[in-house]
């Protein structure tokens, strides 16, 4: 065996003989079992057998970024997320990439990259563009500048179509590992297993996941039609050990599985799950019910009777299914109604799509939205007026919002229906805890970016990291002497006593007394996005210091979704079952859910209660009998409890 391999892991033993192979392969590991430490050893040994050559690695989550750049600091190592991969081996052949973009916008079948206004786009569209195709945060096609979606789509269309690029990025990199796989785009897998194949060069692909863990609708899911035993196909190792749950959590973890790993305790006095006598942690598993829907209740049955600790937000962690079931309880729903609930929004996306599907052609650029209403809606009657006016739950939102309709149909309406809003640009990049560190490629607006550096400038003062505040205030600029130290504290003691203050009092207040200074940026989004902005700066500005707290980890509130890769001694899981097309937790339990909505359930329940290192807590509101009858058989007759009694 080559030296080094012998100290090895088996499954990373396996790993080699398939790269001896010329083979790619697929690491399956369920939650906890080490598959990052894993991929470390992997790049480590293939550094080790072959100096020279450069290795590629993608991964989606920062820890694993940090721990794969600490642990194999390495000259010829690249890590990278897949999009800025992809970019910077594609960057450079702009001629490409131009008629790329227009090809694929002039392509019915490709929905996602279009330009409004211009069907055809012509060949010599980008012609006299000085800064090429620009990949940024943001989206605008008619400037050249693609965004996150749109990169993984042109990337595939361009690896298709010229062969050279493979043998290029084959040439460059003879190893190319891609963490958490089960959330890369089918776009990018066939990219890497389908158009490598038309370049004779050799290169290994490795991916490591869990296919149990693909909770997002845009990822793959699973390398199923890729895996086989066949040289050509991709070889299965599977990891099937864990490192991070206690015995009842991994019991548990077992019954809701579906692709046939079953995970066992790691024997190893090291692991997190073991105690310091080499005894396997048996952890505890909570089964909890009421009539009542108040989640408090909850959190003080845990806290009395099994000493959770909500207030520390790195211990205790609870996950409801959306931001929107958080923002009544973290206090941000005004923002959270704005950037997620506004059916105008709604009704002008109504008004876009009739325009496009009916192939109208008319120039509206020099009227106004509410105009552009009434040439729609002019005349018709029955179904062809119905088709231009709001829905019944975009009516009651417009009743209950005159003034804020009223401003809308003044705008004018190309500005207007170019406006993007999503609830990304309020609560993208939520951190875990407090030493958790942000990601790249932020998709919060510059207005949420803005008011960040504001409450930043606050936080770091009030808890007395003057070094740091001192670093970040624009007010650095003006320190001289003493008295102007004396000013500063003066000032930001000021600015820290917001009150009743609303969001542009606080901006304005910040920029006054140079704490944080309006920038271009934020005068540019003023400008840009009024609509937005004009709602945003009445809000009071406590609410935003609220979902500051969120969005910086210092609660014990999170997503399901956001928790992926986390863990925490104690996980409370909130099973809501309000409406949710895409999930439903009832029939979860009763296995009577549609193929899809069962299998994205079981995943998003899967990785929920494998977060938890010590202690998990499930609260269901009023179940059936049936659905405790199966809470019985999964948890154990003693840990189903009605709360309410």
């Amino acid at each position: 065996m080559v030296e080094g391999r012998l100290n090895l892991e088996p499954e990373v033993q396996q790993i080699f003989q398939a790269i001896d192979n010329n083979r790619n392969f697929l690491l399956s590991g369920g939650a906890g079992s080490g598959k990052t430490y894993s991929l470390v050893s992997v790049i480590r040994q293939v550094i080790a057998e072959n100096p020279t050559i450069k290795v590629a690695c993608m991964t989606y989550t920062n820890a694993a970024v940090r721990e794969i750049e600490e642990r194999v600091n390495h000259k010829n190592l690249n890590v990278s997320t897949i999009h800025d991969f992809l970019w910077d081996n594609i960057k450079h052949f702009q001629k490409e990439l131009k008629e790329a973009v227009i090809s694929l916008a002039n392509d019915e079948n490709v929905t996602k990259i279009s330009i409004d206004g211009i069907n055809p786009v012509p060949d010599d569209f980008y012609n006299n563009l000085e800064d090429g195709i620009q990949y940024k945060e943001y989206l605008k096609l008619r400037e050249g500048i693609i965004s996150h979606d749109e990169l993984l789509i042109i990337a595939n269309y361009l690896f298709e179509k010229y062969p050279k690029l493979s043998s290029i990025v084959k040439d460059k990199y003879k190893f190319i590992f891609i963490d958490e796989y089960q959330d890369t785009s089918k776009d990018v897998v066939e990219t890497f297993l389908t158009h490598f194949e038309k370049s004779t060069r050799k290169n290994i692909i490795g991916f490591f996941g869990d296919a149990m863990q693909s909770i997002y609708d845009d990822g793959i899911g699973n390398l199923d039609e890729y895996k086989g035993d066949d040289p050509s196909t991709v070889k299965e190792i599977k990891k099937e050990q864990n490192r991070r749950n206690p015995q009842k959590v991994i019991d548990l973890a077992n019954k809701l599985r579906t692709d046939g790993i079953r995970q066992v305790p790691f024997a190893d006095m090291k692991a997190p799950n073991m105690t310091a006598d080499g005894t396997m942690k048996q952890g505890t598993i909570l089964f909890l019910y009421s009539t009542s829907d108040d989640i408090s209740d909850v959190e003080h049955y845990l806290t009395q009777n099994y000493a959770w600790d909500f207030n520390n937000s790195e211990e205790t962690k609870e996950l409801n299914l959306t931001h929107n079931l958080i923002a009544d309880k973290a206090g941000f729903r005004t923002l959270m109604n704005i950037y997620d609930r506004d059916h105008i929004l709604s009704f002008r996306g109504r008004i876009k799509r009739f325009i496009k599907d009916n192939n109208i052609t008319t120039d509206f650029s020099e009227n106004t939205f509410g105009e552009v209403i009434h040439i729609l809606q002019d005349g018709k009657s029955g179904r062809e007026l119905n088709a231009v006016s709001p829905t019944n739950t975009m009516q009651i939102f417009i009743d209950n919002n005159t003034e804020l309709y009223d401003y809308a149909k003044s705008l004018n309406y190309s500005e207007f229906s170019k406006m993007y809003v999503d609830k990304d640009q309020l609560l993208d990049d939520k951190k875990q805890d407090e030493n958790d560190e942000n990601k790249k490629g932020s998709k919060r607006d510059n207005l949420i970016r803005h008011l960040f550096k504001i409450q930043n400038n606050i936080s770091l003062y009030q808890n007395k990291k003057y070094n740091e505040f001192l670093r970040v205030t624009d007010f650095r600029l003006h320190i001289t002497s003493t008295a102007s130290k004396r000013a500063l504290k003066i000032n930001i003691d000021n600015l820290i006593n917001v009150g009743n203050k609303t969001v542009e009092e606080v901006i304005n207040d910040a920029h006054e007394k140079g704490i944080c200074l309006i920038d271009d940026k934020l005068t540019t989004f003023k400008e840009e996005n009024p609509y937005l902005y004009n709602q945003v700066k009445d809000v009071e500005y406590h609410e935003f210091q609220k979902l500051y707290k969120y969005l910086e980890g210092q609660t014990p509130f999170s997503t399901q979704h956001k928790t992926k890769g986390a863990e925490f001694n104690n996980v409370l899981v909130i099973l809501d079952n309000g409406g949710w097309n895409n999930y439903n937790f009832e029939k979860m339990f009763l296995g009577t859910a549609t193929a899809s909505v069962l299998v994205r359930t079981q995943k998003i329940f899967y990785v929920c209660c494998t977060r938890a290192k010590e202690n998990l807590g499930v609260f269901f509101h009023n179940p059936s009998v049936q659905v405790i009858a199966k809470a019985k058989e999964w948890f154990g007759d003693e840990n189903v409890i009605d709360i309410g009694e």
